[in-house]
């Protein structure tokens, strides 16, 4: 079974209220996800732009510390300094690059996991001088009766990965940057090996190798160390560019699935998965030669950012796994796939 929601796209940009006024909302994606008393919970990434009628003029939204609010810097759109191909940055010859829109986490409720009641406020949103661009792609681990929430925080000093724990998805505790710039798709293990807690990470890497996947060990949670490379790209395949940890891994009677992202050259996001030894998550048996989800549907293919579907979270079921995943940087959709089907498309 492999078998994308009928309903998808399930969450759509105009199924959410923007959270600043005289903004709008760019894309609603890349939840991560959980159970909570019964329900399944989204925690979404939702992008927002300041509303600017101008075309003459380009808008980076940051988060002020000192005023502890956003506020706008404006660039003259045809000022030859900067670079405003990419309608995501605007890039500096001699400047710090900017982001032009500013993401936020925010949860969403749901009985059946397909109809979702979503708060019309941020959970988490830009808090410190590590967040000013703001926070995205939230992954969650739940470990006895606490939920671990670590996502990305962007800002000039590059990307951080930062950690917060919550009991009750109403507060949350900042446990601070747990990976240093630049790094981000950190998933960390539902449980210990050997006294230790592990987490997948992606570091950005110098001209001399490409973004592979590395595993790191911690005794608390925060302080992460005993780095090592675990799974690169792949020369003409799907994974050909870049990998990363997409869903938190999960035990299966063979091992830990991880079902990790891959992009092509082209920007071509698919995912897929990894068999990883279930005493030594160091180890990975098996991966997906194909994909087990690649865009083909028009909300994958056109959007903000189109051709990607990418995943921060799934759930376990008793022989299926349903993954929510962002589509084109735009929406939300998901996809349940059996456990006999993911097995299937491993190979050595």
């Amino acid at each position: 079974m492999n078998k994308k929601c009928e309903k998808n796209p399930i969450i759509k940009v105009s199924d959410l209220k923007p959270s600043l006024e005289n903004y709008k909302i760019l894309g609603v994606f890349n939840p991560g996800v959980t159970e909570y008393r019964g329900k399944t919970v989204l925690l979404m990434r939702v992008a927002e732009v300041p509303i600017n009628d101008d075309p003459s003029k380009v808008i980076a939204p940051i988060y002020d510390v000192q005023k502890k609010r956003i506020m706008l810097r404006e660039f003259d759109a045809n000022d030859k300094n900067y670079d405003f191909s990419d309608r995501r940055v605007i890039k500096s010859k001699h400047d710090k690059c900017y982001l032009t829109s500013i993401s936020h986490l925010r949860l969403g409720f749901s009985d059946n996991g397909f109809d979702f009641e979503i708060e019309d406020k941020p959970f988490i949103q830009a808090f410190d001088e590590y967040t000013t661009f703001g926070i995205e792609d939230p992954r969650i681990t739940k470990i006895d009766d606490i939920y671990y929430i670590s996502f990305s925080g962007a800002s000039n000093y590059g990307i951080v990965t930062k950690l917060v724990k919550t009991k009750d998805f109403k507060t949350y505790e900042d446990m601070g940057n747990i990976f240093h710039p630049d790094n981000k798709d950190v998933a960390i293990f539902p449980k210990k090996f050997s006294g230790k807690y592990y987490a997948l990470h992606r570091p950005s890497t110098s001209d001399f190798s490409a973004p592979n996947m590395w595993i790191a060990q911690s005794n608390d949670l925060v302080c992460w160390g005993g780095h090592k490379l675990i799974a690169s790209v792949r020369e003409n395949k799907w994974d050909s560019c870049r990998i990363g940890a997409s869903a938190i891994p999960f035990l299966t009677e063979k091992g830990f699935i991880e079902i990790y992202h891959g992009a092509t050259h082209d920007n071509r996001y698919c995912l897929g998965a990894m068999l990883l030894d279930k005493y030594n998550p160091e180890i990975v048996i098996k991966r997906s030669i194909k994909p087990l989800v690649e865009p083909t549907e028009e909300y994958e293919l056109k959007g903000f950012f189109g051709n990607v579907v990418f995943s921060c979270g799934l759930l376990e079921y008793k022989d299926f796994v349903r993954i929510y995943y962002g589509a084109a940087d735009d929406s939300i959709a998901c996809v349940d796939i059996s456990i006999d089907d993911i097995y299937k498309n491993l190979e050595i």
